[in-house]
């Protein structure tokens, strides 16, 4: 992809049923000037028309190794094609590559089983079901303990604002990341997914007596709306807060004509995952796939491996501005 292909990409992958809000060709200017990996976006044409796109991003890591993978900070990725040819053309390339660059691995985020003669990793699925056109029946289809938490909410008078930018976003983000024990990422980089998805990139908080309890940055891609990064307070559990950001977020979705909420990714076994179950979604796995070079092994580089357990203690302990400081040079290479 080159600078005057990138109209042309994003008008396919908007036409593409298999394409998603991580097949858009924005992602290349984020990952390159939020984090400064290499980008490799490969575009399939015929007849001068694109019939298939594969965004790919190169992470070369002392610590974490060396990989090629569609694609680094987004759940999905893969190849979006809507012929065969062209499908088999872009694989056939980013083997090439994988193989030219001299990586441990090329990997495929995929949503539907693509390569099955590789190994894989059955560890993350996700969440995605139909917003109902009527408001209230929404509310209703959120099985009755999770609604009455959603009321709890309602009744502590909380409210949601839309905000311009990422300040109060990023403030109880990265504090609650932190509780967590992990690395946050750099406030440049929520920047700029707001900068360059522009509308499609938004932030909704939630306040009660002008005090921030919760917030999400959310992108919407076609009919969709996909919650994807968020953080409470510790205030927010005494109200509610969580559950009822994502119930404005669907209320709002609901009211714009958005016709599916994404929950997002979830590791199975975690609290994430439950917490959506709870909210009447039910999981579909995602088969993320790795074509293995020089690594003998599938990558497990995420928080429930044992041997990050030391370091997340330690992390948890760090004064937040240390965190902060230092977390991006770590978390840009755990993608």
């Amino acid at each position: 992809m080159t600078p005057g292909d990138t109209a042309h990409w994003d008008q396919f992958v908007f036409g593409c049923h298999a394409a998603t809000f991580f097949h858009r060709a924005g992602w290349k200017e984020v990952i390159e000037r939020a984090f400064g990996h290499r980008t490799h976006f490969l575009l399939a044409e015929e007849n001068g028309a694109i019939q298939g796109v594969l965004p790919l991003a190169e992470n070369d890591s002392r610590l974490f190794g060396h990989s090629l993978s569609s694609l680094p900070f987004c759940v999905y990725g893969g190849i979006a094609a809507s012929t065969e040819p062209a499908r088999q053309a872009l694989d056939e390339e980013a083997q090439k590559l994988a193989a030219s660059l001299n990586v441990d691995f090329l990997e495929y985020r995929n949503t539907v089983p693509f390569h099955t003669d590789w190994p894989g990793k059955d560890l993350y699925v996700t969440f995605r079901k139909t917003i109902d056109p009527d408001v209230e029946a929404n509310m209703l289809a959120i099985p009755r303990k999770q609604r009455a938490m959603v009321r709890k909410g309602i009744k502590a008078e909380l409210a949601s604002e839309i905000d311009n930018d990422v300040e109060r976003f990023f403030s109880v983000f990265a504090d609650n990341v932190h509780r967590h024990g992990t690395p946050a990422l750099p406030k440049r980089y929520f920047a700029l997914l707001q900068e360059v998805f522009g509308r499609d990139c938004e932030v909704l908080t939630v306040v009660k007596d002008e005090q921030v309890l919760s917030s999400v940055l959310s992108f919407y891609f076609r009919d969709e709306v996909l919650p994807y990064y968020a953080g409470d307070t510790l205030a927010a559990r005494d109200v509610a807060a969580n559950d009822f950001k994502y119930w404005e977020l669907m209320r709002r979705a609901c009211e714009r004509g958005i016709k599916v909420f994404d929950y997002g990714r979830s590791k199975r076994g975690t609290g994430p995952f439950d917490f959506k179950k709870n909210w009447g979604f039910e999981p579909q796995p995602l088969h993320y796939e790795y074509q293995l070079h020089r690594a003998k092994t599938v990558p497990d580089t995420n928080p429930l491996n044992p041997k990050y357990r030391l370091f997340i203690k330690l992390w948890q302990h760090l004064p937040l501005s240390v965190a902060n400081a230092i977390g991006p040079y770590i978390v840009r290479n755990l993608g």
